[in-house]
């Protein structure tokens, strides 16, 4: 990221053309020029993205790489050595340095990435309508953070503020956090794993993800108010610019990699993590643990570890407690499914409190 406003003048006034970014986007040239794809610096060229694709891996240093970060444009006549001038809502957020323009195989890169090339994948159907002709590669200089109505503090940021020397367990989510998700991730703290004093990083995705889901503010705004309403020292919260890719065992690979540029030691791995079901059938495209599996194999040489993702569930005689010691004792199990809690939402039902939070509930009926 460019500091100095000369420096960012000098900059922007070499660009031979310019570029509107889309939602997506701007998520990756912010990640870019933060820190938050470390080591990655810039688009991926040609090459890069070929190996990433075909390896998960980046080309060189062989690094672990879960999908690939490309910039699309339907522009014919971008060439190698132009300077793009980078825009997000027509501010001036980043300047690329063109060094690689191609015609993706976008079949091969969903089938590889994806592990399917249909486009009842929301991923696919992404790369294969969303995205434009040609991918465009090359080194990224940050000039401003693009503006949205949420902080997305920096990976330099977050560090700063987390305690030195101790775990940090992160959570990835992409929807309000509910009581179940509160027992989840605070228990993932006693771990056998995890060491004494640990914090856990709340960290949610706030960019795109799939058109059913509550958007990036009002999603913000529960955050706010329950970490008001809990106040727990153990728990901090910060916000990613991360467009979700819904790739399942690839993204969960990506996610670490984010998460551990943000200062984490851990990653709680949820069953399903990014998975996601056909548009037609609703049949799942990965299998519930393929995530957490492959996350697994992977941890040592990343330099992180896995925190597996509890299967908490509320009983009437004890409240919340691990789904096989319900069945041990033969308690009996409340359950309220997403779809039904919508519908109670939506009809001003009350919620039962043993599933979501007040302070939560007061702001989805407000703002959904």
């Amino acid at each position: 990221m460019l500091e100095d406003d000369g420096a960012k003048a000098r900059a922007i006034a070499s660009c031979t053309r310019a570029l509107e970014l889309s939602d997506r986007n701007a998520c990756d040239v912010e990640l870019l020029s933060v820190g938050g794809f470390s080591p990655l610096r810039g688009f991926m060229n040609e090459d890069e993205y070929e190996h990433c694709v075909e390896t998960m891996r980046l080309k060189g240093s062989e690094l672990l790489f879960g999908l690939p970060i490309v910039l699309d444009t339907n522009c014919e006549d971008t060439k190698a050595g132009d300077r793009v001038l980078l825009k997000y809502q027509g501010k001036d957020v980043g300047v690329l340095t063109v060094e690689s323009k191609w015609k993706p195989n976008k079949p091969k890169e969903a089938k590889m990435c994806y592990g399917t090339s249909s486009i009842e994948h929301p991923g696919v159907a992404m790369i294969s309508m969303e995205r434009r002709k040609y991918y465009i590669g090359g080194k990224i200089e940050g000039l401003n953070i693009p503006q949205r109505p949420f902080p997305c503090p920096t990976p330099a940021e977050v560090r700063a503020g987390l305690p030195a020397g101790k775990d940090v367990v992160a959570f990835q989510c992409r929807n309000p956090v509910h009581r179940a998700h509160y027992e989840l991730f605070t228990r993932a703290l006693h771990a056998e794993n995890v060491g004494k004093d640990a914090v856990c990083l709340v960290h949610p995705t706030m960019g795109p993800t799939q058109d059913d889901d509550i958007s990036g503010l009002v999603r913000y705004k529960t955050y706010v108010v329950l970490a008001e309403e809990v106040k727990n020292p153990q728990i901090r919260w910060a916000y990613l610019p991360y467009s979700m890719h819904m790739a399942g065992p690839r993204e969960a690979i990506q996610h670490m990699i984010i998460r551990k540029n943000y200062g984490c030691t851990h990653f709680i791995i949820g069953r399903d993590m990014a998975g996601s079901k056909s548009s037609l059938d609703g049949e799942d495209f990965y299998g519930a643990y393929d995530a957490q599996d492959l996350a697994k194999a992977n941890a040592a040489e990343l330099g992180m570890k896995t925190v597996p993702s509890l299967n908490v569930v509320y009983t009437e005689e004890e409240g919340y407690v691990t789904a096989d010691v319900a069945k041990e004792k033969g308690l009996n199990i409340k359950k309220l499914s997403g779809t039904k809690f919508r519908q109670m939402l939506r009809g001003g039902e009350d919620i039962p409190e043993w599933f979501a939070f007040k302070s939560v509930v007061k702001v989805l009926r407000e703002n959904i």
